[in-house]
């Protein structure tokens, strides 16, 4: 059953907040991937990590600080008035939490057992809650004053866009009336050390689908929605357009623990898992944000499940150029770019352009990579599938819509 996404509140490489982030995603702007020092011993790296200032956090016991839950907080506090009515709408205990992450705040511990093994102790400041998976949903919820079922999810890559499936199954269990669900990641020397150690890091912007394509960047942000089981049609949503949910698709092939079962056969299935979920033929899907990382064998892996799940094509592309692979917040932040795409807030009616240097790899089936300042077309509803593979064959696609109420009988404002 469709699940309206009411409200979003992001931050990635990209910008701060949905205005920002939203002008930049659709310019194509690459700026905010930068060269830096200091990630990974003698390498300088191109990172998309989150530009400004963040909020300062609120003394919650028990939640030392952390920049994930920065990223965190400053995506919640776009959307806090929303939160807060959703809370006094349905009550505490009806309101879920559901994250995914893979970092939490482990580059803060990281920082303090070095100087521990340095030192011989430990700082003072150094608490080992702040690197739990669980941290991020205990700190909103604690932070939001809930109680209602709180818990984070770690699936590698696929994260956020297995927390958005389980907060639309929550709602349909009836176990919540609302979740707050997505995902975060910030940038620490753990990953970037162990992805440069898979020899999976690319020193330059990178470059997916490309015949010159060699490895990943890695990025950080926070996506977080309120999903509904209805329309919020007297709060205030974030934008004019309704846009929900349809359903999604999950597979695990487990070829490999790190690289992606060649032929595609996993990745396909969670397409196809996800078009039966949404009731929908690929016919009708009008752009797919892919995975797209430009290691050789992912983006190998995907042109072909792509190609056999729409053989006719599909307007397609890549993110990760402008913000970097963001981990476990990439599957939230890459429905957040669908989200995006069919909201107020990008008043053009464009698609996110594929940036790339244009030279194709022969080796792989051709995709319909959009051009820069490519429209968005096809009839309402448009449908817009967001695909997230990671490490151990783990595959999640995702296919949101807007006015989901029409499509699929309810009347606005009434419970589905």
């Amino acid at each position: 059953m469709a699940a309206y996404l009411s409200a979003l509140g992001l931050n990635c490489a990209l910008g701060q907040g949905k205005q920002a982030v939203a002008a930049a995603l659709f310019a194509g702007d690459t700026s905010g991937m930068r060269r830096q020092n200091g990630w990974v011993s003698e390498h300088t790296l191109t990172v998309g990590a989150v530009p400004g200032e963040l909020p300062e956090l609120p003394a919650l016991p028990g939640h030392p600080p952390n920049r994930n839950n920065q990223l965190l907080l400053a995506a919640a506090l776009e959307i806090e008035s929303e939160l807060r009515a959703a809370i006094k709408r349905f009550g505490v205990e009806r309101i879920g939490v559901v994250l995914g992450t893979s970092t939490s705040g482990i580059e803060e511990a990281s920082q303090g057992i070095g100087q521990y093994l340095k030192q011989g102790a430990l700082p003072a400041s150094y608490d080992y809650a702040q690197q739990e998976l669980a941290e991020p949903a205990n700190f909103l919820s604690d932070w939001l004053g809930l109680s209602g079922l709180c818990f984070s999810i770690s699936t590698a890559c696929t994260s956020g866009a297995r927390a958005l499936l389980s907060a639309q199954r929550l709602l349909d269990l009836g176990v919540c009336d609302a979740v707050i669900c997505g995902g975060v990641d910030s940038l620490c020397r753990l990953t970037l050390n162990g992805f440069s150690a898979l020899e999976a890091v690319s020193a330059e912007r990178c470059n997916p689908f490309s015949a010159n394509r060699n490895g990943i960047n890695i990025g950080e942000g926070a996506a977080l929605f309120l999903m509904t089981k209805e329309r919020l049609s007297k709060e205030p949503t974030g934008s004019a357009v309704p846009i929900a949910l349809l359903g999604g698709g999950a597979t695990s092939d487990a070829h490999h623990i790190s690289a992606p079962q060649p032929d595609g056969l996993g990745a396909q299935a969670a397409m196809r898992k996800a078009l039966a979920a949404a009731g929908i033929q690929a016919e009708q899907v009008d752009y797919l944000n892919l995975h797209g990382t430009a290691t050789t064998h992912n983006d190998a892996m995907e042109s072909q499940a792509v190609q056999a799940v729409f053989p006719h094509g599909v307007a397609c592309s890549s993110s990760k150029p402008m913000v970097g692979h963001t981990l476990g917040a990439a599957g939230a932040l890459e429905a957040a770019f669908c989200w995006l795409t069919l909201s107020e807030f990008n008043p053009q009616q464009l698609l996110p352009p594929h940036i790339w240097d244009g030279q194709a790899d022969p080796a792989l089936p051709a995709l319909k990579l959009v051009q820069p300042g490519a429209p968005l077309s096809g009839n309402r509803p448009r449908r817009l599938m967001s695909n997230s593979f990671a490490f151990g064959g783990n595959n999640i696609s995702l296919i949101l819509s807007e006015e989901p109420g029409e499509e699929h009988g309810a009347t606005p404002g009434e419970p589905r």
